[in-house]
């Protein structure tokens, strides 16, 4: 006869193992001897074999008193299904890899593949990192809100890229966000921006922006994220009102 420690390296388990199946029920307790101590024989080893196999399978142990006591027909059918579940499972950890090794640096981390692309197109043309960092976090709130209008919104962004002048306006903004008490800097910045709204005006791009953000509520919290980002947001937005534009997420005309 044997004692729990005995028992326990018999199977190649421990004995925190075997006493956590005996309070499940997967493993008989047995009756204390005369002298109080609890005593195994073989077939309790053959069980916690056989128990310590099916865990080391993968088979949940709810399942495994099932598999046990199971004849061969179900066995092999209750198998056939844990099976499916675990490669189900490898299919869903293969997937939180792709995801975890596509965060790189962070850009990928709740935006849409077409937003990376934007982003690094961005970089490509020499904005600076700060910049690059401010249209991201801007953009994971675009994409939780209106999901489905990234592709449109991205297609919009990366053509305006074609024109130097956005291109400039980023290069600018990521230099008055590093120095943002430059003046004559910031005057060049916001002096640009009103030249740019004017531009999206005469070509009809500013009438459709209520189209794309129809949620006065969500453009009053993306502005808010905006100056809470940056103190250089709130002085832009006043040089660009002086220039008669309001809005940042969304422009507007400044009305006499």
């Amino acid at each position: 006869m044997l004692t729990i420690g005995r028992l326990a390296s018999y199977a190649g388990v421990t004995i925190r193992a075997v006493r956590h199946y005996h309070q499940i029920g997967l493993l008989p307790e047995p009756e204390r001897d005369a002298s109080g101590y609890r005593t195994y024989d073989a077939a309790a080893v053959v069980r916690l074999v056989r128990i310590r196999t099916l865990a080391e399978a993968g088979v949940p142990l709810a399942r495994v008193r099932e598999l046990l006591d199971a004849d061969a027909e179900t066995f092999a059918a209750a198998t056939t299904g844990i099976d499916r579940q675990l490669r189900s499972q490898i299919r869903t950890l293969q997937e939180h890899r792709r995801r975890i090794a596509r965060l790189g640096d962070g850009d990928t981390l709740a935006v849409p593949a077409e937003v990376v692309d934007y982003l690094d197109r961005l970089r490509a043309a020499g904005v600076p990192p700060i910049a690059v960092q401010a249209e991201r976090d801007g953009w994971i709130l675009m994409a939780a809100r209106w999901p489905d209008a990234i592709p449109g919104m991205m297609a919009d962004k990366v053509a305006q890229l074609d024109n130097p002048r956005v291109v400039q306006l980023y290069r600018l903004i990521g230099r008055v966000a590093q120095d943002w008490q430059d003046e004559e800097l910031l005057r060049e910045t916001a002096d640009l921006m009103a030249e740019l709204f004017a531009q999206a005006e005469a070509d009809g791009e500013l009438a459709m922006q209520e189209e794309v953000t129809p949620d006065p509520a969500f453009v009053r919290l993306m502005d808010a994220f905006a100056d809470a980002a940056h103190p250089v947001v709130r002085r832009l937005r006043g040089l660009v009102a002086d220039r008669g534009w309001t809005g940042w997420t969304v422009v507007e005309k400044r009305r006499p």
